[in-house]
């Protein structure tokens, strides 16, 4: 079963403090939007990292492809 793009978000969110997160998709394909406070001074492949290690073994598992545009509060403002 695939996971929907609700979950997805929820998965993140429990990881990560996101100031906001958006996620649409498939099933297979996800692109997704994330403002974090976590992500102040952190270069591009930092702050994917950051999202990453909140989703865990689900990247390998459950989600086969995440396209990520990750934000400061600041950079989204």
């Amino acid at each position: 079963m695939f996971p929907t793009p609700e979950q997805i978000k929820t998965y993140i969110a429990a990881g990560l403090e996101c100031t906001h997160l958006e996620v649409e998709g498939d099933g297979q394909h996800f692109n997704a939007v994330i403002v974090s406070p976590a992500f102040v001074g952190k270069r591009l492949i930092q702050r994917h990292q950051i999202v990453y290690a909140a989703l865990g073994d689900r990247m390998r598992e459950e989600i086969h492809a995440l396209s990520m545009k990750t934000l400061t509060p600041e950079e989204f403002a």
